[in-house]
């Protein structure tokens, strides 16, 4: 876990931008989103966000299902709007980004060919299928 005791906007805990990443991962996978993990990316890119949720799915119209579907849970769940949103014209690759959190949603050859999760493979993966919901304790990397 990164060493910063706050998120990068500072208008959350980390604990509760652990909570909004499940709440993320989990819409996503409820909506059919393929291999969803949460990456801990704050002790690598301090400046920028704590973590990445990663999901991707066949086609577009279901890349951009599981975009709204996404933004619309956190929100519904107490959190953050997302304050840019980019991709959801062509769908291929539908960047959120909260802040303290970015959502990358793909096309699944779009993720294979930008392959985050090698590039941030120095990065702990945060558990989100055993998180509870908001209030509940996150798992420790």
């Amino acid at each position: 876990m990164s060493q910063r005791r706050r998120p990068v906007t500072g208008e959350a805990s980390v604990e509760q931008v652990r909570e909004w990443c499940a709440l993320a991962a989990r819409a996503a996978s409820d909506k059919k989103a393929d291999d969803v993990v949460i990456l801990a990316v704050g002790g690598i890119l301090p400046a920028v966000t704590d973590a990445f949720v990663i999901a991707s799915a066949p086609n577009a119209r279901l890349v951009r299902t599981i975009a709204e579907e996404v933004e619309a849970r956190v929100k519904e769940g107490g959190g953050p709007s997302p304050l840019h949103i980019e991709g959801l014209d062509d769908a291929r690759w539908v960047l959120l980004d909260y802040g303290d959190f970015v959502v990358h949603v793909f096309l699944d050859e779009v993720r294979t060919f930008y392959d985050l999760e090698r590039l941030w493979a120095d990065a702990p993966r945060w558990e989100w299928e055993l998180v509870d919901g908001p209030g509940g304790r996150a798992p420790q990397e």
